[in-house]
């Protein structure tokens, strides 16, 4: 009886070890990247894509695309369809890797230790140094958008990188970074979704039932957010798109805009984006697409001369 348990138990050890293998062979096809740099000791990697129609004599818009929490590269490339954009309009799009197992951005963190942030803002900073090194970037129109962590990601490249980071987009973002660490030498617009049925970053605040964070009121630090930018905190109404309705800070002498679309009953999804799972993320609207908005918001917000 011993011996049968015991080859019962060695053959499920087996199994495991298996799967375990091959989940991970799974994921390493799954998070294809073409590209990698070293970066602060790091090796670092991302997914580029450079649309058949790019001209190397004419400046070329450059949007970094960042994933969120336990997700890849590639996964944000399907679900965003940045890469449709750029088919149409010219740009190149990047998407950057994480770190860590499951992948995340380190948005909040002691710095020098492992979690600093500033190891991801360099890597940021590295790639698009390495990028303008290979193509013919345009400075004054390097975006940054990113979805949850991702658009956490954004957010922290809006403070740290606001010279060469034009503008930023997030989705569902999470957004943790105190205020006081958040000192950007210019002011730097953002265009933001969020559904008030997120699951994961709750849209009125507070720890959610995926994480024991202090996740703050999107509205609030919307507000918030415009208001240390320098726009008027007396928004004007955007046209509505089925259960989305939008908002719009703004300082018109100096072009610089905040915007937020709310999706009511909306998840921790991208709006018009590739679909995700309900019984993870919630439900996602089609009622409006979250890319076209964000490159329209872009196009609108390069770096002028007097911002920097």
């Amino acid at each position: 009886m011993k011996k049968y348990i015991l080859r019962i138990v060695t053959g499920l050890g087996i199994l495991a070890s298996a799967l375990s293998v091959t989940l991970v062979l799974v994921f390493r096809f799954l998070n294809r990247t073409n590209g990698k740099i070293l970066s602060s000791g790091e090796l670092r990697k991302y997914l580029l894509y450079v649309p058949k129609s790019y001209d190397p004599t004419t400046p070329t818009p450059l949007i970094i695309s960042l994933h969120g929490f336990a997700e890849w590269p590639a996964h944000q490339m399907q679900i965003s369809h940045w890469n449709d954009l750029a088919d149409r309009h010219g740009f190149i799009v990047v998407y950057p890797c994480g770190t860590g197992f499951p992948l995340r951005w380190r948005i909040r963190g002691d710095a020098g230790t492992p979690q600093d942030p500033a190891l991801d803002v360099t890597f940021i900073a590295d790639l698009i140094d390495k990028l303008q090194s290979d193509y013919n970037i345009d400075p004054a129109r390097i975006f940054a958008n990113g979805l949850s962590n991702g658009g956490g990601m954004s957010f922290l490249l809006s403070c740290r990188l606001a010279a060469r980071i034009a503008a930023i987009g997030t989705v569902s973002g999470a957004f943790l970074l105190p205020w006081e660490d958040c000192r950007p030498s210019r002011p730097v617009p953002l265009i933001a979704f969020h559904g008030t049925g997120d699951p994961i970053v709750p849209y009125s605040g507070g720890p959610s039932r995926s994480f024991e964070l202090p996740f703050p009121s999107i509205p609030d630090w919307i507000e918030t957010y415009a208001r240390r930018i320098g726009c008027s905190l007396e928004p004007f109404v955007l046209p509505g798109f089925g259960e989305v309705s939008g908002i719009q800070y703004s300082n018109a002498e100096r072009n610089i805009d905040v915007v937020i679309y709310t999706v009511q009953g909306g998840g921790h999804s991208w709006p018009g984006g590739g679909s995700m799972p309900k019984f993870i993320v919630g439900h996602t609207t089609y009622d409006i697409d979250a890319t076209q908005k964000i490159w329209e918001f872009f196009q609108e917000h390069p770096i002028h001369i007097m911002d920097t």
